[in-house]
């Protein structure tokens, strides 16, 4: 299984949606504290629609208290400062891909102690960087992808309708 990690995360709406993702790709969710909000809020659920019953999801006192509970975890760490593109990485089936909070990312100490495990979403121009749950949709997605999307749904059906070889 797949894991996420939000490093601090400070919206709501986006960590619900970060949720919803996990759910759809059979991710597990790790939260670390201090969070921008409760994780009972309504936007937070809200955001995660009907499917935050359905995560799987551990929240952590601190960056230390993760690493002690998970410890010789595989950690990519999601940075807009990495020097390897998250394409070019070979995901393992139980890593964790770390995210940092909305307004600062990662800190920078920690990215120097894992240098070599920093990956980067490439951006056109001077761009700062992605909405948080883009950027953890694009990631995880191609972890999905190198793994052949284990367990998850290969075709989707039409409810009302039949495509012109006669299936749903």
């Amino acid at each position: 299984m797949l894991n996420i990690v939000l490093l601090e995360p400070e919206i709501p709406a986006n960590t619900g949606n970060i949720g919803r993702t996990c759910v759809a790709a059979g991710a597990k969710l790790h939260l670390i504290e201090p969070m921008g909000f409760q994780i009972n809020e309504k936007q937070v659920k809200r955001a995660g629609l009907d499917y935050w019953d359905k995560l799987d999801y551990t929240i952590y006192d601190s960056y230390p208290d993760f690493l002690e509970k998970n410890p010789g975890a595989k950690i990519y760490m999601a940075t807009t400062k990495a020097k390897h593109i998250y394409s070019d990485v070979s995901f393992e089936e139980d890593c964790y891909i770390m995210f940092g909070k909305e307004s600062a990312g990662i800190p920078e100490e920690i990215l120097v102690e894992n240098e070599e495990t920093t990956i980067r979403i490439p951006m056109y121009g001077e761009i700062r960087s992605l909405n948080l749950g883009n950027s953890v949709a694009i990631v995880l997605y191609e972890a999905l992808r190198q793994q052949g999307f284990p367990e998850l749904n290969p075709m989707g059906h039409l409810h009302h309708s039949h495509w012109q070889d006669g299936t749903v």
